[in-house]
């Protein structure tokens, strides 16, 4: 018999802030921590910066694995979870972790040999590509401390435990706060690392936030009760879990990639064009973040409400996170747009770039509702098992439509930039609408993950 679960029983609105208000909060702590680096490697020169900045472009390469066996972890363990099967979502939770370590420690170990190609893509100059290089190889080296971290999270929040991930970012903060002035300048008699210490910091921090996580499943009332015989890997197990997140990390890629191809096409509208776009930026993922808080809680509430045969419960979940989310976006929207100048002048006070930054921001600032309508479906989805219609529909908008459709605007539209910002805009109510539309049908109920 299951015991009393607030996720699958009781009021939704509880249900999803219990999940969401823990997640969110450990969304800024996961953006706090790649400030600080930036913050004492300042100091280092304007040169580190670039090569921080450059290095971060290439390890978000590699993110999208994590995001893929995180979503493949979190359907499965909120499935068995909303089921009552604890000895099978602890299970599931084992066999993740282990895959975690072993797939970090292969990615990581790739890379590195591939350390020298994968700098020289960076285009920069050549003192830029060696402080890069000495970034990497750090980072590369730990990057099984990357998805242990992730891929623990994602164990917990499935099983509707969201405070412990939190608690792991506020100490990978604490220690990487610390272990950088220390490790980048030579502090309390250590030798000074440069920004190979700000590499260091972050992995040893990682490290200890990874450790703190897992060491929660072992722990007296565990929601994920772990022992030995969980971590040895089942190949059908580890097929699932693949098979989820394949297709996840299929969408993140391609989103990846379209972002190399955009920023290409931006570039050859100038470089007012480039700073304005780098500004909307930032405030496009601010404006989202709170959807993808809401979408994980909502793929949590969604497999734990379908593993409890409650599918009703599971719809209703999804288009409560999605209510709020389209309504933390229409607030945005009216924010950003009735004030555009003033936010981009924050930035930057070129007047070419608030021109262009404006002409963003009041472009597609409200499409960003039709962004919470695919992100959070899109999520709830995901956390059903059914990875593959939101990868096709993310595909067709942005490899089918606004890739194209950027290349197109930009030969008939002045300023060419402003094409640029309506492919954007189009390419987010697509999405948002043909995702609406397959959760709508409903096959996503009927995934069986075992």
């Amino acid at each position: 018999m299951r015991a009393n679960n607030p996720l699958t029983e009781g009021p939704l609105v509880a249900a999803l802030l219990r999940l969401a208000g823990p997640m969110f909060l450990s969304s800024i702590l996961q953006n706090i921590q790649s400030l600080i680096d930036l913050f004492w490697v300042g100091r280092l020169g304007s040169e580190a910066v670039a090569a921080v900045a450059s290095a971060g472009a290439i390890l978000f390469l590699l993110w999208p694995v994590a995001m893929g066996l995180s979503i493949g972890t979190l359907a499965l363990v909120s499935r068995f979870s909303g089921a009552g099967q604890k000895e099978e979502a602890s299970a599931a939770a084992g066999q993740s972790l282990t895959l975690a370590v072993l797939a970090g420690f292969t990615l990581g170990a790739l890379a590195l040999v591939l350390l020298p190609n994968l700098v020289a893509l960076i285009g920069a100059e050549p003192q830029v590509r060696s402080l890069s290089q000495d970034y990497l190889a750090p980072s590369l080296a730990g990057y099984a401390s990357v998805l242990l971290l992730a891929l623990g999270g994602a164990a917990f929040q499935g099983a509707g435990h969201a405070v412990r991930p939190m608690l792991a970012m506020g100490l990978a903060n604490l220690f990487n706060m610390a272990l950088d002035p220390i490790l980048i300048f030579g502090w309390l008699g250590f030798p000074a690392f440069g920004v190979r210490g700000a590499a260091w910091a972050t992995v040893f921090s990682q490290t200890a936030a990874s450790l703190f996580l897992v060491a929660g499943l072992f722990v007296h009332r565990s929601p994920l009760p772990l022992r030995c015989p969980h971590f040895r890997l089942r190949l059908v197990s580890v097929f699932t879990l693949l098979r989820i997140g394949l297709f996840s990390t299929g969408q993140m890629l391609a989103r990846s990639l379209m972002a190399l191809v955009l920023f290409r096409i931006v570039a050859s509208c100038g470089t007012s064009a480039l700073a304005a776009y780098g500004i909307g930026m930032r405030f496009h993922h601010l404006v989202l973040l709170p959807s993808f808080v809401l979408g994980n809680a909502a793929g949590t509430m969604v497999g734990q409400n379908l593993g409890a045969q409650q599918p009703s419960r599971a719809v209703h979940a999804a288009w409560l996170a999605t209510a709020v989310g389209v309504g933390l976006n229409a607030i945005a929207a009216l924010v950003l747009t009735t004030s555009a100048p003033l936010w981009i002048r924050v930035f930057d006070s070129n007047p070419e770039v608030i021109a262009a930054g404006t002409a963003y921001l009041r472009t597609v600032s409200f499409f960003y509702l039709f962004s919470a309508l695919g992100i959070i479906l899109g999520r709830s989805m995901n956390g059903a098992g059914d990875t593959l219609p939101t990868m096709l529909i993310t595909l067709l908008t942005l490899w089918g439509v606004q890739v194209p459709l950027a290349f197109a605007l930009t030969r008939v539209v002045h300023p060419p930039v402003t094409g640029v910002w309506w492919s954007i805009a189009t390419a987010n109510a697509l999405n948002g609408l043909l995702i609406m539309a397959w959760f709508q049908l409903g096959r996503w109920k009927k995934i069986r993950l075992n």
